[in-house]
């Protein structure tokens, strides 16, 4: 069974990005164990610079990561790897045989992710060149690991 740990910063305001997620989230629960760490996002003001915004965002997800010294480190970055879902689950499988099976995947706010966060990364990630809110990605990342899941199992739900 995979450890999956999402960081992500700020929360699903709307009901149905909750109850998308939700409903990924059973369908998930026979494959991985999963924890979700929500962290209260920087304030757009004239004492925070998009900078100083991004840095302190980055140490809340540092402390988050305290805990996770073995785990595969995922970003969900504009300017990451695009794969197809099939090689997004041969990687995630393979990473997974190689190592402890513990996973954190990480979704930046507005203004994205701080280098510091994009340098520990083992895999940076990118589901499109359009930019998506991090509501979005929340879901859609995991849409993909259960599709991950049933093209490893075998399963019929990609086609």
């Amino acid at each position: 069974m995979l450890h999956l740990k999402l960081i992500c910063l700020g929360k699903l305001k709307e009901s149905f990005w909750r109850e998308a997620e939700a409903e990924y989230l059973k369908r998930l629960q026979a494959f991985a164990k999963i924890e979700i760490v929500e962290l209260k996002e920087e304030s757009f003001d004239e004492k925070n610079s998009p900078e100083i915004i991004k840095s302190k965002e980055a140490e809340k997800i540092k402390n988050a990561l305290e805990k996770t010294k073995d785990a595969v480190v995922i970003v969900l970055d504009e300017h990451g790897k695009q794969l197809s879902s099939v090689a997004f689950s041969k990687h995630l499988f393979e990473l997974a045989n190689r190592g402890s099976g513990e996973f954190v995947f990480i979704i930046g706010g507005p203004l994205g992710l701080d280098d510091s966060i994009l340098k520990i990364a083992n895999l940076k990630l990118s589901f499109s060149t359009f930019t998506f809110t991090h509501q979005m990605i929340r879901v859609f990342l995991f849409e993909q690991i259960y599709r991950a899941m049933m093209i490893e199992a075998g399963r019929q739900y990609h086609y």
